[in-house]
Formats: structure tokens, sequence, C-alpha cells
């Protein structure tokens, strides 16, 4: 369970987050909509202990966490199977279990590909593959199937949905389908970020 009690984050004179309170249950699906740069992102960082609030209390029992955020955080010096393969047992004898997430993900062709050879939605894709080969308890998706096309989106979704099983899930999107596809209840961002 992630509970966010009064949280508030400000940056210099900015406030992003306003005492804002939230409960994820496991396996839940929630997703935050609401207008560009109102703090969702913020929000997800301090969800996932990346951002520390300068008020409020942030609790969490998730034991293992992933993340894919609206840039892809891979790392360049490692290919793409290397880079699903590192939140396996990173060893020889997961590399079959590496490339079979790179095929889920019509990745199969950029195996050993690094990134920068990779155009950006692939890229999203890749981040997707290792975050869900990682079986989290605890999923953040922010804006990760914008770089996609209609069929492609569709098709991902469609995966990751079916991927995450059990699994508790935030994820940040302007769609009400994509938040409709992964089964999420939807929060507006009016009624979580309360105005100072």
């Amino acid at each position: 369970m992630l509970k966010l009690n009064e949280v508030s984050v400000r940056f210099g004179d900015r406030r992003v987050l306003c005492a804002c309170s939230l409960c994820l249950e496991k396996g839940e699906r929630l997703a935050l909509m609401g207008p560009s740069g109102c703090g969702k992102t913020t929000l997800a960082r301090v969800a996932l202990g990346l951002q520390s609030p300068d008020s409020g209390r942030v609790e969490s029992d998730f034991s293992r966490v992933a993340a894919v955020f609206q840039e892809p955080r891979l790392l360049p010096w490692l290919t793409a199977e290397e880079n699903v393969n590192l939140v396996l047992a990173d060893s020889a004898e997961s590399l079959p279990e590496a490339r079979a997430w790179l095929a889920r993900l019509e990745l199969s062709e950029a195996a050993e590909l690094y990134p920068a050879a990779l155009s950006g939605g692939m890229q999203q894709r890749l981040s997707l593959a290792r975050a869900l080969a990682a079986k989290p308890d605890f999923l953040v998706l922010d804006e990760p199937f914008k770089a996609l096309d209609a069929a492609l989106h569709r098709r991902v979704l469609r995966l990751t949905a079916e991927s995450l099983r059990d699994a508790s899930l935030l994820l940040i999107t302007h769609t009400e389908q994509e938040a409709e596809a992964l089964g999420c209840r939807v929060i507006r961002w009016s009624s979580l970020n309360r105005v100072a």
C-alpha cells in the first residue's frame, strides 16, 4: 500500500504540490489526469521516493518498484537486451527471458542495438519492457505511450494490462483511453491538488 498524507513540494517560490493526500491499495490501478505542469510527475517522484516532500508523510510497503518516465531512462552503454537483463538475473542464463520481453514489445530486431540507435518510440518500449520484466508490485507509468502510433499504441496497452497481473499501478496520462485500457480509477488533478 502507498499512502501520501498532506504532501507538499515547492521548487523555490513555486508550490508544485499543496497538501496532497492519496492512497493506493495493493492491486489497485489509479490514473492521474490533469493539465501539463500541474505537478503530476512530481507526485509520482514523491511516491517513488525520488523526491522528498517539504512537508507531509509518505508510507509505502511495496518491495519491488518500477517506473517508466516520459523520457527513457536507459543505460546508453548497454544494448537493448542488456538493459532488460539488468532487472533479471543479469546473467547469460536470463538473456532468453530478456529477449522474450523484447519480442513482446516488438523489439526483437533491436536486441543488440544500443539506445542511441533506437527511435524515441523504440526507446520508450524498451523502457517499458525493462519495467515489466522486473515484475514489480508497484509500477509508475508517466505518459510512456505518447511516442507510439495508433496501432502499436493499442497493442502495447493490451500487453501492459495483461502483464501487470496483481501489481498496483499509478498512471499519469492525458487520455481516458489509456486509463480505461489499463483498468484504472481516474482522479482528476483538481480533486487532488488543493490550491493554497
